[in-house]
């Protein structure tokens, strides 16, 4: 469903002219969430997501047929996030988490994700005398 869903948001992004998305995430402590979604235009200004409505196509639990579902912009962008999030970094908000950005470039067609996972380290010297 990822392409399906990705090639209808990116539709709707290019009919209202914007130009890339960045999405901001964090997540550490078993909790993790999307802290900013940003709208571009072509001349690189920052730009509010109009109120404009996009299918996406989803599978319930338990269920095996797809649904289509209407949301808006951001919901959409934000779901897609997540499902890349899940699929490339399970756990991404788990012990000491994660964080990074996605980049939705709407006329290159593609999502790239900028990912750092944070982890705790320890050393162990032993010394006898």
């Amino acid at each position: 469903m990822q392409p399906v869903n990705k090639a209808a948001l990116f539709s709707a992004l290019k009919a209202c002219d914007i130009a890339k998305i960045i999405v901001r995430f964090d997540g550490y402590g078993d909790s993790g969430q999307i802290e900013e979604v940003t709208a571009f235009l072509a001349d690189d200004q920052e730009c509010a997501l109009p109120d404009e409505l996009v299918e996406l196509q989803k599978i319930q639990f338990g269920e095996e047929a797809q649904l289509a579902v209407r949301t808006s912009l951001t919901e959409a962008i934000e779901a897609i996030a997540y499902a890349y999030l899940a699929s490339t970094h399970s756990g991404w908000e788990n012990n000491e988490g994660a964080f990074g950005q996605f980049l939705f470039d709407v006329s290159a067609g593609t999502v790239t994700l900028d990912y750092n996972e944070r982890y705790e380290t320890s050393e162990n010297f032993s010394h006898e005398f």
